[in-house]
């Protein structure tokens, strides 16, 4: 899978989704927590800290004995790793020349030190020792189709790293997924995912399905002002194959931008790519065409066949803030 793919899924480290650095094994120079940060890293010229040089992101100090530098990092969902990017940005003349990774599946909530201890957890290699960049995103695939729960992180043989972001498929607990069990089936966490949309000019496809409400109006998926004729949309490919029972879709904070009227169809096609979706799949009707209201909570009682994606059209373009589509598994 190249980068320009697997950068497109969601990325299962992310702080808003659970994830953390639990574990460390130095972080002198800049701690471990700004790994995972949402944000893109940001350079302070002429800012220095009673240690040295303020950097954004996880630095350790330099080795001079041998051996090298980790971490361990809970992902927020467990998942199917596909690829990873260590971005070195600002770290020129301090980054890491190598780097590897691990992944472990483990039930509950794990004690950091027995994850780190020798044989506390058996660990996969999932990304050989491999060369880095400086001040540069450094993408890797990986062709592990493991479900992992954590990560252990290696640096050769010192150095700052400024992000981590691990991108791969949601894999919930397989007993969340038994059959009859009555979920959103779209949800992120069950591992529900947005396979394509006609336009996400300001808001990104995958906030749809995000856990909770949402934050702001940057928080949810919108698109472009329509100028033509037509309208928008977007395709969920559900975490599994189910019978939907209720729909609910969220306008929170779209207060002069919310599309006016929305539609939702359903199609039972297992394994369908994103041009089988858009082309051949054949959508049947899930929720008529219905008005919408700005920054508001709508619910409905819906019915359908076993189904495994969603369609969702807004007219004529807008932003939404959440789509929950709870069904019972098939």
């Amino acid at each position: 899978m190249t980068a320009a793919a697997f950068t497109d899924l969601i990325d299962l480290a992310a702080e808003r989704l659970g994830g953390a650095v639990l574990l460390a094994n130095d972080e002198f120079f800049a701690p471990k927590e700004s790994l995972l940060r949402a944000a893109a890293a940001v350079w302070k010229e002429g800012e220095y800290t009673d240690r040295g040089k303020w950097m954004d992101g996880w630095e350790t100090r330099r080795r001079r004995t041998p051996g090298h530098d980790w971490c361990i990092v809970r992902l927020g969902l467990p998942g199917v790793v596909r690829g990873v990017v260590v971005d070195t940005a600002f770290f020129r003349g301090n980054y890491p020349e190598h780097c590897s990774l691990e992944g472990v599946s483990v039930p509950g909530v794990p004690d950091p030190e027995q994850l780190a201890s020798d044989g506390g957890v058996r660990w996969t290699e999932i990304l050989p020792r491999s060369p880095l960049a400086g001040d540069s995103k450094n993408a890797f695939a990986i062709a592990s189709g493991e479900r992992f729960t954590h990560l252990r992180f290696h640096i050769y043989p010192d150095g700052g790293v400024a992000r981590l972001r691990v991108h791969g498929e949601a894999r919930p607990d397989p007993a969340r997924l038994a059959r009859g069990q009555v979920l959103d089936l779209a949800a992120m966490e069950n591992g529900g995912y947005v396979v394509v949309c006609s336009d996400m000019f300001f808001g990104h496809r995958q906030n749809l399905i995000l856990p909770g409400r949402s934050t702001h109006m940057g928080d949810g998926w919108e698109t472009r002002r329509r100028r033509g004729p037509g309208h928008d949309w977007t395709i969920v490919r559900l975490a599994a194959r189910g019978a939907i029972q209720r729909l609910e879709l969220d306008t929170d904070h779209f207060k002069g931008n919310a599309p006016g009227r929305c539609m939702l169809e359903w199609c039972d096609a297992p394994g369908a790519d994103a041009t089988a979706l858009e082309q051949g799949a054949k959508w049947q009707p899930l929720l008529a065409e219905t008005p919408l209201q700005p920054h508001a909570r709508h619910a409905w009682d819906a019915i359908s066949a076993p189904a495994t994606h969603v369609r969702l059209n807004i007219y004529p373009d807008g932003g939404v803030a959440r789509l929950r589509v709870f069904g019972a598994i098939a």
